[in-house]
């Protein structure tokens, strides 16, 4: 009975013995397996963080590398623009400096034509008025000398010189007063700007080409020939 109750007793504790070893054995391994995880976790966590650091240390050297290849390309179009603007700037002033010469060319060519249309409005009226000044000065010159002398007593014909010569003279102060004057050009050289050759005449003692007769004297109106003298002028012996 003692010896039934020893064996039962040493069996208990065997297998207590036992059970408790299998539980420490057991639990040993889940802790370190614990353990080793945790370290894996903590070393991949800091391998993580050290490559999320790098990269953003590298983060602003790539983002400024970005931006300078940006700025090169913007900064060219700004050039760009800019020298097009210029460009089109000096286009602008060149055509607004010739519109500036034209306006001043066509201002004084239309004061030129208004002075000119001013000076030279009554040409054709005192054109046509040079042969009433042609014949008064015939009618003069047709007159005898004797005729008119102090000793003559042709009375009548004295008076008509004397009217016909200040009725010249008075035509011929309303000509100038108009920028109209005659000249003269008896023993001048032939000029065919200024007269107009009805013959020539061999003469001996004279030089070629010179006047020696007016059938009719020039005139002229603010410069410009209004009639040419009619003239005679010594043809040359050649």
């Amino acid at each position: 009975m003692s010896l039934s109750i020893l064996s039962s007793s040493l069996k208990g504790s065997v297998l207590k013995t036992v059970r408790v070893s299998a539980a420490t054995s057991a639990a040993r391994p889940a802790s370190v397996w614990t353990a080793r995880l945790y370290s894996t976790e903590n070393n991949s966590n800091g391998k993580d963080n050290k490559e999320n650091k790098e990269n953003k240390e590298d983060a602003p050297a790539s983002q400024d590398a970005a931006g300078s290849t940006d700025a090169g390309p913007a900064k060219s179009a700004q050039e760009e623009a800019l020298a097009a603007k210029d460009k089109q700037i000096a286009e602008i002033k060149d055509r607004l400096l010739r519109t500036l010469a034209d306006m001043e060319n066509l201002r004084q060519r239309t004061a030129k034509e208004v002075t000119n249309t001013k000076d030279y409005a009554i040409q054709k009226f005192a054109k046509d008025l040079l042969d009433t000044a042609d014949i008064l000065t015939l009618a003069i010159k047709n007159v005898p000398a004797d005729e008119i002398a102090e000793s003559s007593t042709n009375t009548h014909l004295k008076s008509l010189h004397t009217g016909v010569s200040m009725t010249r003279d008075e035509l011929l102060k309303t000509f100038k007063r108009y920028g109209v004057e005659p000249y003269d050009p008896i023993n001048e050289k032939f000029d065919p700007n200024l007269h107009q050759a009805n013959f020539q005449v061999p003469m001996p003692g004279k030089e070629p080409g010179t006047v020696f007769d007016v059938q009719k004297i020039g005139y002229m109106i603010k410069g410009r020939v209004l009639r040419p003298a009619q003239v005679g002028v010594v043809q040359g012996t050649d």
